[in-house]
């Protein structure tokens, strides 16, 4: 800042930014403009809480002002602003890896002396997971290792009964082997009575949220719609065991970012109305070419889904009789393709090549076995072909009733289509992964600790020595020395 621009800051004693750093000139910019009462917020590199010389002078005045620089990230997600202020409004101190209140006596400490970095004060790092020598000896998984688990076993103390035995005072054995423990933990009542809980609060939040969603229509206020409803998911997950509230309000966000904001401005615009758009494309030529059409509001697979499914089915049918002939010929192929076999001397199989070797042969029984595999290629061939003009056709006759069906919706199938097939369906798959990352973290940790404690020293030692016993003899026999 310019001796101009440093007058303010010296009349409030916060000292003169240096002219190469311009980080507290642009901060206190914005704290010399706020009301007494106002607050601000400013993205500043991590340097600010903690570099000398007249910016130790700034952050000592700051702080004693009472001012408070928050920790920043480069790129915050909704839940991480909402987790912050939840935080902060709370003067919540239950996870102080995560925050905590700093009191000002041990911010002016000489230890610290105003330096406000971030690792002074909070303590982020990951716990050491510490190995066990006399685990690593004698074999079994440590207590103290699973003890650490016990937000699981709360919920779950069935599931560490069936999945673990006491080897020793201290220490546990694995009941079971490695690939027996997911099914064990999925299949355990205990962990089914949790998924069941945990969906139950998911269908009570739908319950909830669901006249607001099909109440809402043209002229509504998207940003005033996903303020409530995502408020009512994040209270309604902030009980449940095991799961993150803010991570399934974070999924809610994201694909309110992805395709619920779009649709929640359409239907704003426009009211509940799903319109089909032909999808016309210009080519270089300046000539337009319809490639189809879609709807944003309800795309054509829910319709399809929900009015056409045995069409559908009938079309996936053929589909995969499809792909088993494509294989079938295929193996046809290479099983035939070697030095002297039917299809030796192609270049290129195909149908006219063979139609025309099958002509060559004729009657001749001394080419039957050949002649035998050629007509195999050539009725699979046929086949394929026969099944792709089908498929073709049938999806063709799909598209016409699916397009056709749209103007026939009235507003109630619409609301269905959108907030039942589209909406709800996408979010309850987002929850149902949050459930299986659940058991999926503790699978992982179980084969952790198994693999790690699995076989003791002695036994590797007494395996080493055996091996390295085998390779002598062998260098023996062939003649070498092994020294």
């Amino acid at each position: 800042g310019d001796s101009g621009a440093s007058d303010p800051y010296q009349r409030f004693g916060w000292g003169v930014p240096p002219p190469k750093q311009g980080d507290y000139a642009y901060l206190l910019h914005i704290v010399r403009s706020l009301k007494s009462t106002g607050k601000g917020a400013c993205i500043l590199p991590h340097g600010v809480l903690f570099r000398g010389n007249a910016e130790a002078d700034i952050r000592r005045a700051l702080v004693r002002k009472g001012y408070m620089k928050d920790g920043n990230k480069n790129r915050l997600r909704e839940q991480d602003i909402h987790r912050i202020v939840d935080t902060f409004t709370r003067q919540d101190e239950s996870d102080r890896r995560y925050a905590r209140m700093v009191p000002f006596d041990e911010i002016a400490d000489a230890r610290n002396d105003f330096n406000l970095n971030l690792p002074r004060y909070i303590d982020s790092t990951e716990p050491e997971d510490l190995q066990d020598i006399d685990g690593h000896l004698r074999g079994g998984i440590p207590e103290r290792d699973l003890d650490a688990l016990s937000d699981y076993w709360q919920v779950l103390p069935g599931v560490r009964a069936a999945l673990f035995e006491t080897l020793r005072p201290g220490y546990a054995h694995l009941k079971l082997p490695l690939p027996e423990v997911k099914p064990a933990i999925f299949s355990h009542p205990e962990f089914t009575a949790f998924n069941q809980a945990a969906t139950q609060r998911f269908a009570d939040w739908r319950a909830a949220v669901t006249p607001q969603l099909t109440g809402f229509d043209q002229g509504g206020h998207p940003k005033a719609l996903i303020e409530s409803i995502a408020e009512a998911l994040l209270a309604t997950f902030k009980p449940a065991p095991l799961l993150d509230a803010y991570d399934i309000y974070q999924h809610l966000m994201d694909y309110w970012a992805e395709t619920l904001q779009d649709d929640a401005y359409l239907i704003a615009a426009d009211g509940w109305v799903a319109k089909p758009a032909r999808i016309v494309e210009i080519d270089k030529k300046g000539k337009a070419k319809d490639r189809g059409w879609a709807c944003d509001l309800i795309p054509k697979p829910l319709i399809v889904a929900r009015y056409f499914a045995q069409e559908q089915a009938a079309i996936e049918a053929n589909q995969a009789e499809l792909e088993t002939a494509s294989a079938s010929l295929a193996e046809l192929e290479e099983e035939h393709s070697g030095e002297d076999a039917a299809f030796s001397g192609y270049d290129s199989i195909t149908a006219a090549a063979v139609k025309e070797r099958i002509r060559e042969i004729g009657r001749d029984t001394s080419y039957a076995d050949e002649l035998k595999v050629l007509k195999q290629w050539l009725g699979t061939s046929e086949q394929i072909a026969a099944l792709k003009r089908q498929i073709k056709a049938a999806e063709a006759a799909l598209d016409a009733l699916a397009y056709e069906k749209y103007p026939k919706l009235s507003d109630a199938e619409i609301k269905t289509l959108v907030v039942d097939d589209k909406w709800m369906a996408r979010l309850s798959a987002a929850v149902q992964g949050e459930l299986d990352r659940v058991s999926q973290t503790l699978t992982s940790r179980i084969r952790e600790l198994a693999e790690r404690y699995t076989t003791p020293l002695p036994q590797l030692t007494d395996e080493v020595a055996t091996l390295a016993a085998r390779v002598e003899e062998h260098l023996k026999r062939m003649g070498a020395v092994w020294k």
